[in-house]
């Protein structure tokens, strides 16, 4: 199975956009959707978009997915005007999201998708962490491969038996060079940047209009 791994979209919809038409020139048999998706500027627009895949989309749920199917407290990015721009349904659906998935991954074997850790949707995992707060975040973990997001920095780094890869933000990256960061999975696993063209104007609600154009990191 090849997996597309697409983490923290946080409403950015010309991003969105603009990978999943690189995506489609791929033809992966999921597309991995990692959580946070909703909590930004087009908050049901990335989400309906992300449910046309149907059953090609598999889904992880992100810490602001759960705030937002809450009713969109104020919690940062997922606050009340994001929860307020989604229909019940659409936050029933983001609630229902499991908190991880093992898929199968050619060349990779079982591999784990979470958003923060695989025993927390807001813990922080980074390249830098300690080694003891990682090995406590993989107790019990089987799959020799993890894949997590929610820091919105593209890294991998190896610890034991385990390979912990995050892909980056879609559609917030914390990165220097611009774009949208996501992953690609089977054989093995290659990072992906996506560009898009930058903000053009704003439109009558204030939000930006984009073009979207697409390249290869």
């Amino acid at each position: 199975m090849r997996v597309a791994a697409l983490y923290d979209v946080h409403g950015n919809l010309p991003a969105l956009e603009a990978v999943l038409a690189e995506v489609e020139q791929e033809a992966p048999d999921v597309v991995l959707v990692g959580g946070d998706v909703s909590a930004g500027a087009f908050p049901a627009e990335c989400l309906e978009l992300l449910r046309s895949l149907g059953d090609r989309a598999v889904w992880v749920r992100g810490n602001c997915d759960r705030v937002l199917a809450e009713g969109g407290a104020d919690h940062g990015l997922a606050d009340a005007w994001c929860g307020a721009q989604l229909s019940e349904q659409q936050r029933a659906f983001l609630g229902g999201l499991p908190p991880s998935v093992v898929l199968e991954v050619d060349g990779l074997g079982p591999v784990l998708f979470c958003h923060a850790s695989p025993r927390s949707d807001e813990e922080i995992l980074t390249q830098r962490s300690p080694e003891t707060r990682l090995e406590a975040a993989l107790a019990g973990v089987r799959e020799r491969t993890v894949v997590h997001g929610h820091v919105h920095v593209a890294y991998e780094r190896e610890l034991g038996r385990y390979r912990v890869i995050s892909p980056g933000s879609l559609g917030m990256p914390y990165a220097d060079a611009p774009g949208a960061y996501w992953g690609m999975f089977g054989p093995g696993y290659e990072p992906r940047r996506t560009a898009y063209d930058r903000p053009l104007r704003a439109d009558g609600c204030g939000r930006l209009s984009h073009l979207p154009r697409r390249v290869r990191a």
